[in-house]
């Protein structure tokens, strides 16, 4: 992974309000947590930066090794429009409901805020609750039930208040 995927990565976690970000792939690891950093030592343009830690858990990766960046991708593709996205935070399965039997967590129309549970994310036999994160109104919902997401992927559009 190179220092431009990177950027990309904490790009897409600035746009999205995504305060930490994690990939594991084959002996490579990097983790971006954003905090506020306070102190005299650190530039102003600094103070609200991720802070970056990659490990290199078994060999050397280098920008031509095979590494996937759908949040890259997504990022370069993603029209500039003044609505707003809940994108997935993880790879899994996407469920509107908490069961087949049950009502979906939203409809379009429903107006939604920060707290407000939109989806289920299943990963690795865990049931994810996703929230919206953001407040706004539910304009258009694109993905169906049971298909797989990815990392990045937008789940509904909303409009802001």
């Amino acid at each position: 992974m190179d220092l431009k995927e990177i950027k990309l990565i904490v790009d897409l976690m600035t746009k999205n309000n995504l305060s930490e970000f994690q990939l594991e792939r084959e002996g490579f690891k990097i983790h971006l947590k954003k905090e506020g950093l306070k102190s005299s030592m650190v530039p102003a343009h600094l103070a609200q930066a991720p802070l970056i830690a990659v490990e290199h858990l078994n060999a050397p990766i280098t920008s031509s090794s095979p590494i996937a960046m759908p949040a890259a991708a997504a990022l370069a593709a993603a029209p500039s429009t003044p609505i707003k996205e809940i994108v997935s935070p993880m790879v899994g399965t996407f469920y509107r409901s908490a069961s087949p039997e049950a009502a979906s967590y939203i409809e379009v129309g429903q107006e939604v805020n920060e707290d407000t549970v939109v989806c289920i994310i299943e990963a690795m036999k865990v049931m994810n609750e996703i929230k919206a994160e953001v407040r706004g109104t539910i304009s258009e919902a694109l993905i169906e039930n049971g298909k797989s997401v990815e990392f990045g992927k937008p789940l509904f559009r909303l409009k802001s208040p």
